[in-house]
């Protein structure tokens, strides 16, 4: 339970259905980063959890919801802030969300809360996903397991977030929101004499600042070149942790001919490539580490190498793009992915998820 709208929604709705609830939330901020206080918003890594947690356990004693903490700060550090950081240094995209999840919330959460003596037979969260068990028909073959589908509200669904989670995890999960909307979430809080929490406006961030850089030392941020797809310098960067794939403002370039859009991040070289409008688009990517859901894996002999038709999001914003994806080994850990279009803005470091309609049958990290 974060204290959002949507965990105590969750919670709520187990409650009502007769289960014995207990709200579990990850403790993890150390102070081990100086965030400026002038810059300071809502996010989920902050000093601003010490009054989260304060009212959240005034709000699960109204509710009647037995609450524990779990303090997790070391792990989240070294999981996310630690990966967040190596990650951006090296001229990629990283995706704290994906490495969270997976990581913490369906990882570490549960162990160190059976090692605190909590005992339970399900896992609940308020993500907007669902998880069913049975067969899954998938590339031609039938499939017994269980499943990730998207949430119904496809404006709220999360399950690009969720494509780590495997089979000992989903078979132990509970989603009450799955077959939600957004709004019907709300007006239950509402109807529960919980109007705050409805209007509660949403956190995107995963810090309490308006920028990532609050993460970095000194130290590790320097300027460096800018250059065109030929190496020639066009002006200097202030550091690449401020800058992402796609970018167009805020690189203080003038007197080109046309816009100019960062195209390349060179982490070693220290360096920021930028390019036109249609330097952005690209119809193929790699990705490795992949984690399957909804089979084994996509594995094939090196000469029978099908590809499988896939809808991909290459981001959570993306708008899913319809595309081929063949293994590119036996051991089917990476694969190269085509896309029937261009797509715009493929960063490394960032997640790609598969799906075919609402199922969802894995992912992986964009190389």
């Amino acid at each position: 339970m974060s204290g959002g709208v949507d965990s105590t929604m969750a919670a709520c709705l187990l409650k009502r259905q007769g289960f014995d609830v207990v709200g579990v939330t990850m403790q993890i901020w150390d102070g081990s980063v100086d965030l400026p206080a002038t810059e300071r918003h809502s996010g989920c890594y902050g000093p601003g959890e010490a009054q989260d947690l304060e009212e959240l356990r005034a709000l699960t004693t109204r509710l009647g919801i037995r609450h524990v903490t779990i303090p997790l700060a070391a792990e989240y550090r070294q999981w996310v802030l630690d990966y967040f950081r190596r990650e951006y240094l090296a001229g990629h995209t990283p995706n704290p969300c994906v490495m969270c999840n997976w990581k913490l919330k369906f990882g570490l959460l549960l162990e160190k809360a059976h090692a605190a003596g909590l005992a339970f037979d399900r896992f609940a969260t308020g993500h907007y996903a669902r998880v069913e068990g049975g067969v899954a028909h998938t590339c031609g073959a039938t499939h017994a397991r269980y499943v990730l589908k998207r949430g119904l509200d496809t404006e709220k669904d999360q399950s690009y977030f969720l494509y780590h989670l495997t089979q000992d995890q989903l078979c132990n999960l509970v989603f009450p929101l799955g077959a939600l909307k957004k709004t019907e979430v709300k007006a239950l809080a509402r109807e529960l004499g919980l109007e705050h929490l409805a209007a509660r406006p949403e956190s995107q961030d995963f810090i309490e600042c308006k920028h990532y850089g609050a993460l970095f030392k000194d130290e590790t941020i320097w300027p460096g070149p800018i250059v065109d797809r030929a190496g020639r310098v066009l002006g200097e960067h202030k550091g690449i942790i401020y800058y992402t794939i796609g970018q167009r403002k805020g690189l203080g370039l003038s007197g080109t001919k046309e816009p100019l859009y960062v195209v390349h991040i060179n982490g070693p070289g220290n360096t920021i490539m930028v390019g036109p409008y249609e330097d952005l688009f690209n119809d193929r990517l790699r990705a490795e580490d992949m984690n399957w859901i909804a089979f084994d894996t996509l594995r094939a002999p090196v000469r029978m190498r099908t590809p499988v038709r896939v809808q991909a999001k290459i981001r959570q914003q993306h708008k899913q793009a319809a595309a081929t994806v063949t293994p590119d080994g036996p051991d089917g850990h990476t694969v190269t992915v085509v896309f029937e279009e261009p797509q715009m803005a493929i960063a490394p470091g960032q997640a790609v998820v598969f799906y075919q309609d609402e199922l969802v049958l894995g992912g992986g990290t964009i190389v």
